[in-house]
């Protein structure tokens, strides 16, 4: 079976940011629509071929993607791609990550396509590919899907990165190819993917290697990048075609035993329905309204039964919520405040969530639909946009979607007279659905109360505004005289503050507890990145960013900060 690759990008000029005014970026496609990956399933292998198509940028006119270098389009490709082999797929063990140019597995991210990007720009791609290098992660934790990087040539910068991402790296041994994270001798900025992180954290890599081979801009050949465990093998050019093929087949083995249940047909994702409107935009399920700095979004519950098809509510409700968090987070960055909403019947979430908890140990779809779940809330958790949840009469934030409010920065639960507006706490609230910090967000809630949850968790029935304030489980429950005026208070309030500010606070505040390999990435590489992407030494006029290919050497502040 072979794919070609197209993304499509909505040109507009309402996404504009410093010099250079992007177009809106659609963060749907389909293998049909692909242009920049071929994908090849063979049995319970496939593999996909990193095929950049140079003279096919996001941004025509701009840059070409040279030596198999990529930009946010080709990462929309790569993430629609790992998630219709989990679901389209399930005979697949093994994905074979391979590039299609000799000498060259892959250069990174484009460095013209970086300098010509505004700063939040370059923040949110980072964040993105991230995101995307972490769902890879997850597909080998949760479906048994090994991602294995066949390092064909040179994997340079992201292009290692991306390497790093797969479970297991082989290098070609032909004097040339070698892996290499350049960005700071030759960009003046950090490896934006997780590099640092994951050498040290995933692959336990010593401190002085690490130091040594992240300013060697050239990297590590074949013999010492195994030596160093930068790859986990290498084969020579003669034998690299069956080298390789033999280690899928043995992974495939291995994962066979590990996950037996993922066998029967694929389920096709279909193209979500999204309608433009005056003020945003709907799906089926989710309805995005801006007003200025504002985003409210409202996901309705279900009206009909769960049903093992990709239509079935716990799936298409979250794939529409995925699209909408990233067209905010790309599109309307002057949106700095999403209002959380549900409308429904909290039965019938109820219905779908037990529908999908029961069957997941067994059935390979309704595990593929929980871990979706799963990737689209720590999405919303990441999100550089302040979140309150609103709970309102009629709502349906209850067990799963309780989970959307639980990672607000506040809740607010409207106090009604007869005390029917209530919320309900289930399964899934007791860390089904984990953070990056691999807590879950009732924990995370009550960082100096550990009884808290489970005081909480044991409360029967529905939970009352009152009593729910009473656990802590919203910020304020307000009554019909104070609720209109309060919350809009606290909207004007938030969005009257610094954005940098607030995002710095939240950032800090959101992932207490434990560090991870993954909060190390968001909380410390993406917001060091944030920093040094608007540092003269990397983007002033004679930094190392803006002079990368010219024949001027950058001019260095060397005052450290």
């Amino acid at each position: 079976m072979q794919y070609a690759f197209y993304c499509t990008i909505y040109i507009s000029l309402e996404a504009t940011m410093g010099e250079f005014a992007y177009p809106p970026v659609d963060f749907e496609t389909h293998p049909e629509r692909y242009i920049h990956w071929d994908l090849d399933v063979d049995g319970n292998i496939a593999t996909l071929t990193m095929h950049i198509k140079e003279d096919h940028p996001m941004w025509d006119g701009l840059y070409d993607l040279k030596l198999n270098s990529y930009d946010l389009a080709v990462d929309i490709e790569l993430h629609d791609a790992v998630n219709r082999l989990r679901f389209e797929h399930p005979e697949v063990r093994c994905v074979v990550l391979t590039g299609a140019y000799d000498k060259i597995f892959c250069a990174g991210a484009n460095i013209r396509f970086l300098g010509n990007a505004p700063h939040a720009f370059k923040v949110n791609f980072c964040k993105y590919t991230n995101e995307t290098r972490c769902g890879i992660e997850d597909a080998a934790e949760q479906s048994g899907l090994v991602f294995m990087a066949a390092l064909n040539g040179t994997a340079s910068g992201g292009g290692y990165e991306l390497a790093l991402a797969c479970g297991e790296i082989y290098l070609i041994d032909d004097g040339n190819a070698a892996v290499a994270l350049p960005e700071v001798p030759l960009l003046g900025v950090l490896p934006g993917t997780g590099g640092l992180t994951r050498l040290t954290d995933k692959r336990k890599i010593r401190r002085d290697m690490s130091d040594v081979f992240c300013t060697k801009a050239e990297g590590f050949r074949a013999r010492d990048a195994v030596k160093y465990n930068f790859v986990d093998g290498s084969f020579p050019r003669s034998k690299w075609s069956d080298g390789i093929a033999r280690r899928a087949t043995e992974i495939v083995d291995e994962q066979t035993a590990k996950f037996p249940h993922r066998a029967g047909p694929g389920v096709s994702l279909p193209k979500l329905t999204r309608t433009d409107t005056e003020d945003g935009w709907s799906y089926t399920a989710v309805h995005v309204q801006i007003d200025n700095r504002v985003a409210n979004v409202l996901v309705e519950g279900p009206s009909d039964a769960p049903t093992r098809t990709a239509e079935t509510w716990s799936l298409r409700a979250f794939r529409e919520l995925e699209d909408a968090l990233l067209r905010l987070r790309i599109n309307h960055l002057e949106v700095g405040l999403i209002n959380l909403r549900t409308k429904g019947d909290a039965a019938r979430v109820l219905e779908h969530e037990n529908f999908v908890l029961d069957g997941c140990e067994t059935d390979w779809f309704l595990a593929e639909v929980k871990s979706f779940q799963q990737q689209c809330l720590r999405r919303l958790d990441n999100m550089a946009k302040s979140t309150f949840a609103l709970i309102e009469t009629g709502h349906c934030f209850v067990g799963t979607l309780f989970e959307l409010a639980l990672s607000a920065d506040r809740i607010y639960m409207f106090l009604d007279d007869d005390g029917e507006n209530t919320l309900e706490l289930s399964r899934s609230n007791e860390g089904l659905f984990p953070m990056a910090n691999d807590m879950s967000r009732l924990e995370a809630r009550f960082p100096g109360e550990p009884n808290a949850p489970a005081t909480a968790l044991a409360e029967q029935g529905p939970i009352d505004a009152e009593t729910a304030e009473d656990l802590g489980l919203v910020t304020a429950a307000l009554d019909d005289i104070d609720w209109e005026d309060e919350v809009r208070i606290a909207i004007e309030e938030r969005v009257s503050l610094s954005p940098d500010a607030l995002t710095g606070m939240e950032q800090n505040l959101r992932f207490g507890g434990t560090e991870t390999c993954e909060t190390k990435i968001y909380g410390r590489l993406s917001a060091w990145q944030n920093w040094i992407f608007q540092r003269p030494n990397a983007v002033g006029d004679h930094g190392a960013l803006t002079l990368y290919g010219h024949p001027e050497r950058p001019v260095f502040d060397y005052r450290r900060t």
